[in-house]
């Protein structure tokens, strides 16, 4: 249910938690690795377009979860020197009614691709150093998590 809102205000849905640390590792091989930052576990659902990836990298990379001199949290990855790690994510659409989930509600790769791509790239012409995983790859992700500190942008909540 997408509570009335236009497709196009839809923001895709992601997991953002913030690191000291992240990697991904594919067959062994570090592929991407960051300090302090963002790892962000991005899933696009069906109803996800350029808009909505847009919007929602505009307001990641402004998310405001990193503490000031009086420990509240109150800066952003710009103002930390902060990077991201961005990981496809298509589990984050399992339709979880049975044991057994189901992806059928996440988009399919010639969708999901250049979304994830294009989110990427936002980031990237913001100014930060963006590392990645593999779209559809069987990958190893580790992270310390700083805080923990975890946010969820989710399409189906208002």
């Amino acid at each position: 249910m997408w509570h009335g809102r236009p497709e196009s205000e839809q923001p895709m849905r992601a997991v953002v938690t913030r690191v000291a640390s992240a990697s991904v590792t594919i067959g062994g091989k570090v592929e991407g690795a960051i300090e302090k930052g963002f790892l962000v576990l991005l899933g696009v659902g069906p109803q996800d377009n350029e808009s909505a990836c847009d919007k929602l990298a505009e307001k990641i990379c402004n998310l405001r979860i990193f503490e000031d001199e009086n420990g509240k949290m109150n800066r952003n990855l710009e103002q930390v020197g902060g990077s991201l790690l961005v990981v496809s994510q298509f589990t984050l659409y399992a339709d979880t009614s049975s044991r057994r989930p189901g992806f059928s509600h996440a988009a399919k790769p010639d969708l999901a691709v250049p979304l994830y791509e294009r989110f990427m790239e936002r980031c990237r012409q913001r100014g930060f150093a963006v590392e990645h995983g593999q779209f559809g790859a069987d990958m190893q992700v580790a992270s310390v998590n700083d805080g923990p500190v975890t946010i969820l942008f989710d399409t189906e909540k208002p």
